[in-house]
């Protein structure tokens, strides 16, 4: 009773330190890895056994799937579609964020889902300026929803269906779940569209220095209206002449940001060259430099035909041309040169746009300035010609990137295979040939065969902290185990319930199911609990499946705390949330996920 007492004391400090925030989780994990074995209760090789939990290996694995995903632009472009379907509705956004997960986390593991979706929903908040905590939320609610749709949605249901063929019954079917996953998930997106409101995360002042966008870089240099897209007529002058001997920055005071020429399977984006020559058909994205310029009269003394944009500015091509402010070091080669002296594009392939000097954008012709030190220049153009401007001689300090750098993907032409080896990742999940944690190793190999990932960029993507306070709590349900706390609970509640009402018995297995797996994974709980329900039906003389199935539907119930489950604790970081943030959004929804389930599996699984 006394090693009960000392791992029950140290569940509840860890569980008060994860409520008050200090230290920090993975902190606190790792103090009770380190408390367990010295208690005495559990041996070091216990203490350290989730380090080597396929589980673990699995997790890390998805975050470099994620990674692979996001270097590609496939998560870019899921984003984007979710986006447009949503529009500026973030209510939209969620009931289709949570639709989609549920769906794809029906089929495979619901921790691999978030881990996917992470950079995928933080990309897609950044762009629509919602909160983060927002969105993350909505998304572990609905991955540990879907976990209710199929058999092999969840670890916990394949529990459930081996405890019942092992005690002589039938297993579940593969949809047997769905009825009562549906119902679940539509109150769930009721529900979150009113509970987000609670969401507030961190508060702003405590997040640092918001990075800029390409939305105000536009509106600080004033660039909004300078942009343009032109067709090269058949018959225009401009064919076959290097752009060099045009000289259109001094002549017609124009600048061509970029060309789009058209090839065999797709359009591609050119970079100008002095030596580059246009060619009929070709589109030209381009910055008018002033302010007065008569951009009609330019259009047909070059038979240059308008053609619409897609964007602000050329937003629509941010994964190939970017911008970024750079700072002009006093001993510059540029300082006191034009734009035409310096020879900027020749040089360092960038466009400068704007000037700032004194905290003030420049209202005079870029091609006009002439550099001073200490100015701020606004440069566009490809995003690795920008990178390389800090090692040029020149002497340019890069000041500020837009954060939409963080989206560009290096690999975007890998893309195809990319999507590829997902579904045959997804493929072998689903289908079990090999083991879940098999399945993402070999995902991850491929990924990394089809260079659409390095082995720097996965290991970079592996969320160490998430790991560490994983792995820091799987000892506690050894613990338990060791010291027969679990064995009180089940011969507690038997005596308890075990002549009340059918329903009364539903309600109270589903509470003391999720009870546990507040504190314990809930594939252990599904272990723990699965004989108890089976014994219970028995004492009834009934029917062993809505109880079987109550403790799989309790199972996926982890709401209520981050370290409910591995998908809780993933959102934390990203969704910069704290305990109490699950406890008053996870303790309503289990709450109504107990009134459904007991309503009805009695009526779907007839007692």
């Amino acid at each position: 009773m006394s090693d009960l007492a000392l791992v029950l004391a140290l569940l509840i400090s860890a569980i008060v330190m994860f409520a008050i925030g200090r230290p920090r989780m993975d902190a606190v994990a790792l103090m009770m890895i380190v408390a367990l074995p010295l208690s005495g209760v559990i041996t070091v090789e216990q203490a350290f056994a989730g380090f080597a939990d396929p589980n673990i290996i699995l997790i890390a694995a998805l975050f470099v799937v994620g990674e692979a995903l996001v270097r590609t632009g496939v998560a870019q472009m899921l984003g984007d579609w979710l986006v447009s379907k949503a529009g500026r509705s973030e209510a939209r956004l969620i009931v289709l964020l949570m639709i989609v997960v549920a769906g794809i986390g029906s089929f495979m593991s619901s921790t691999g889902v978030v881990a996917i979706f992470i950079p995928i929903v933080l990309r897609i908040a950044r762009n629509a300026r919602i909160p983060a905590s927002r969105l993350m939320m909505p998304l572990s609610v609905a991955a540990l929803l879907s976990g209710m749709m199929t058999l092999v949605a969840t670890a916990p249901n394949l529990v459930v269906h081996a405890e019942l063929e092992r005690h002589g019954y039938e297993g579940f079917s593969f949809f047997a779940f769905t009825p009562f996953g549906l119902p679940l998930l539509v109150l769930a997106i009721i529900y979150m569209l009113a509970a987000r409101r609670f969401l507030a995360g961190v508060p702003e002042a405590e997040q640092g220095p918001e990075r800029p966008t390409l939305r105000d870089f536009i509106e600080k240099y004033g660039l909004e209206g300078r942009e343009y897209r032109f067709a090269v007529d058949p018959y225009s002058s401009l064919i076959g002449r290097p752009l060099a001997t045009l000289d259109l920055r001094g002549s017609a005071g124009i600048n061509v940001i970029a060309i789009e020429r058209e090839r065999r399977f797709s359009r591609q984006l050119l970079r100008p060259h002095a030596h580059s020559q246009l060619e009929a058909g070709d589109i030209l994205m381009i910055d008018a430099c002033g302010r007065d310029l008569d951009i009609g009269k330019v259009a047909r003394s070059f038979r240059l035909h308008p053609m619409e944009l897609a964007a602000n500015y050329f937003g629509d091509r941010s994964q190939e041309i970017g911008m970024a402010e750079v700072l002009l070091s006093p001993d510059s080669r540029l300082v006191g040169k034009t734009v035409a002296e310096a020879d900027v594009r020749s040089l360092h392939d960038v466009t400068v746009v704007g000037v700032r000097r004194e905290r003030k954008a420049l209202e005079e012709p870029v091609r006009e300035v002439r550099f001073r030190a200490g100015d701020i220049l606004l440069v566009i153009g490809p995003w690795r010609a920008i990178e390389r401007l800090p090692r040029s001689p020149d002497r340019l300090i890069l000041l500020n990137l837009p954060v939409e750098s963080d989206d560009v993907a290096p690999v975007r032409s890998r893309a195809p295979f990319a999507v590829a080896i997902l579904l045959l990742t997804v493929f072998m999940m689903a289908s079990g040939i090999v083991p879940n944690v098999l399945a993402a190793l070999i995902g991850c190999l491929l990924f990394g065969l089809a260079g659409c990932v390095g082995m720097n960029g996965a290991y970079r993507s592996i969320h160490w902290q998430t790991l560490v306070l994983i792995v820091g709590m799987l000892p506690f349900s050894i613990a338990l185990q060791e010291v027969g706390g679990i064995d009180l609970a089940a011969d507690w509640l038997l005596s308890t319930v075990g002549s009340g009402s059918p329903r009364a018995v539903l309600a109270v297995l589903f509470f003391v199911t999720a009870l546990l797996g507040m504190f314990i994974s809930n594939t252990a709980t599904a272990v723990l609990m699965a004989p108890v329900a089976l014994a219970l039906a028995a004492g009834l003389e009934a029917s062993p499946y809505p109880f079987a199935m109550t403790v799989a539907l309790a199972a996926s119930t982890a709401f209520m705390t981050p370290v409910s489950s591995p998908v809780n604790m993933l959102v934390v970081g990203p969704g910069n949330y704290r305990f109490v943030d699950f406890v008053k959004i996870g303790v309503p929804l289990a709450m109504i996920a107990l009134v459904v389930t007991v309503l009805l599996v009695p009526v779907l699984l007839p007692l």
